[in-house]
């Protein structure tokens, strides 16, 4: 039986030679795409998918809390980042979230295809690219007491800092969230209390930082 596939990314040049190319191989079957993190939530929920191959920046919902929601909901889908992305933020951050496996975008389908069929056996797929980071990184946190944005706010808040980062004012964040303008005051002055960050500009330096969004 082939292994379905979803496939998330915002740009629809990429989703259609990723659709491509995994479908020359038999063994898997594309059975849709994503735009971004919430469509992929919708149609992970909707389809159960196998894999999500699943990219880091998108707009309105990442993919570090789009893997985060999906596999809260979905534990047995595993769960790809293909990323633009070598940072430790964004590599830690999609781990920590629940990720299978991470590879660079300019990788080769070869290795993708591998990949796939390691999470789909259980295991986890690192790019050799990125290993070295992925070891200092677990030495940095054995030298530092760091509290990631994951660990101090709520789900609501990260979306919710995350559109705040991306621009969106109070009323289209409300809108977009389908909740009451004085429900996202209510969220942006508990994060900032959280946060101890009481300006929009350090709460989007935040955001970067902590790998919410990316410039």
């Amino acid at each position: 039986m082939p292994i379905s596939i979803l496939i998330a990314d915002d740009h629809e040049i990429l989703r259609s030679g990723l659709r491509s190319l995994l479908s020359e191989n038999k063994q898997f079957d594309i059975i849709a795409e994503a735009s971004d993190g919430r469509e992929a939530l919708t149609k992970a929920e909707e389809l159960k998918p196998d894999v999500i191959v699943m990219d880091i920046s998108m707009p309105g919902m990442n993919g570090m809390e789009a893997t985060r929601q999906i596999l809260e909901k979905e534990g047995e889908i595993k769960i790809i980042a293909l990323s633009v992305h070598s940072d430790k933020q964004f590599i830690a951050g999609m781990l920590q979230a629940g990720a299978s496996g991470y590879l660079l975008k300019d990788c080769a389908v070869d290795e993708l295809e591998e990949a796939i069929t390691t999470v789909i056996h259980g295991d986890t797929y690192l790019s050799s690219r990125i290993t070295g980071t992925v070891v200092q990184h677990f030495r940095d946190i054995l030298n530092s007491q760091h509290t990631s944005a994951f660990d101090v706010l709520t789900e609501r808040e990260r979306e919710v800092l995350q559109l705040i980062a991306e621009g969106g004012n109070t009323k289209e964040i409300a809108a977009k969230l389908y909740v009451s303008v004085k429900t996202i005051e209510t969220h942006r002055q508990n994060l900032m209390n959280k946060l101890k960050i009481y300006n929009i500009p350090d709460l989007v330096k935040y955001a970067i930082r902590e790998g919410l969004v990316s410039l």
